[in-house]
């Protein structure tokens, strides 16, 4: 696959990191993370526009783009001390979903043969669907497990008749076996949808879902701590699918479906970082990112934010792992109640 650079607008890369083009394996070989732009809309069931946030993503921020982000709390530089690519847009032509979705996994495959975590900036969440399926080819089928921040469960059998669409790739995912349903872990699910039948769906292939109200009543660090020791039993790799509507859409305006009574952007920003710390990652995706509903782009930037809190999360872990074989005392990130040796949830990292 030719590098296509932007689908939608000027040809950059996320924060200025070098160009990657997947077709080049050895251009990119030792490359740790793998930028990947989905700009498809075609799945939205209500107001569209995420084709043009894979821009928005890599576009919005107040720094120079330099390549370099050092994190204040971890003490590490993600984009210096990992190596980091821009593989630029995959072509996802509007009104061909299931072309477009056999580029994207395809792409995310060839990432993920190439030694790189893939990290994918949506359009819909219809894109999920290709990218933990691409990332189970390389870790293995039912070897991959889900975290997934959302309003809404994506596990409808159909949207408008259709299987493909922002509502159905969970079940999708499910259904091939590329990820197990008791390996399945939503966080942030609230509002009016989905129905009955499609819950029970869900407790039949033992889904976990940690809806709003359960974390407003045990605490969003709690139920982290459970899904994460969900997630990493008997599979060998993490996929963390965010949707920016599991924040309120106060503090995340710019998306297709807002669901009002959601996360803050600081417990988004806090439970991806603790989660790049704590479990293997093997794959990322950010999504549903809609500018033309944006304000002062408050949303691109959270989301943009949610990527380099993923991955100086990554970089820490390999840090910390790295002090530990050589028999260092790893540096302690600058977070409350931590000592040193120990992970962001207090819990030695292994």
């Amino acid at each position: 696959m030719a590098r296509l650079g932007g689908m939608y607008g000027p040809d950059a890369t996320f924060l200025g990191v070098p160009r990657a083009d997947l077709a080049d394996t050895a251009g990119w070989a030792g490359t740790d993370i793998m930028i990947i732009g989905a700009p498809f809309d075609g799945g939205t069931s209500h107001r569209p526009g995420a084709r043009f946030g894979p821009q928005a993503i890599r576009f919005t921020d107040y720094l120079p783009h330099d390549g370099s982000r050092p994190h204040l709390a971890l003490r590490v530089d993600p984009l210096a001390e990992l190596r980091v690519a821009d593989a630029g847009d995959v072509e996802m032509p509007s009104g061909e979903t299931e072309l477009s979705l056999r580029r994207l996994e395809d792409a995310v495959h060839q990432a993920c043969a190439g030694g790189a975590i893939p990290v994918i900036l949506g359009g819909d969440h219809t894109i999920a669907l290709p990218d933990a399926t691409g990332v189970a080819r390389h870790v293995g089928w039912g070897r991959v497990s889900m975290i997934h921040f959302d309003a809404h469960a994506d596990t409808g059998d159909t949207q408008f008749g259709s299987l493909y669409g922002h509502g159905t790739p969970m079940r999708r995912l499910i259904e091939s076996g590329a990820v197990r349903g008791d390996r399945f872990l939503q966080v942030g699910l609230r509002g009016y949808w989905p129905e009955p039948e499609t819950l029970d769906w869900m407790a039949g292939q033992r889904m976990r879902s940690f809806e709003m109200a359960e974390v407003v009543s045990r605490g969003l660090d709690e139920c982290l701590t459970e899904a994460m020791r969900i997630a990493t039993d008997g599979c060998d790799g993490v996929f963390l699918s965010v949707d920016v509507d599991v924040v309120d859409p106060g503090m995340a305006p710019g998306t297709g479906t807002p669901e009002p009574g959601g996360l803050s952007s600081r417990q988004l920003l806090d439970a991806v970082r603790r989660i790049a710390m704590e479990v293997p990652l093997a794959g990322i995706d950010v999504v549903e990112v809609a500018p033309p509903y944006d304000h002062a782009e408050i949303t691109a930037f959270l989301a943009n934010r949610v990527v380099l809190e993923a991955m100086s999360g990554i970089a820490w872990r390999r840090k910390h792992a790295a002090s530990l074989a050589a028999g260092h005392a790893p540096d302690t990130p600058l977070l409350s109640g931590r000592e040193p040796g120990d992970g962001p949830s207090g819990a030695a990292i292994s």
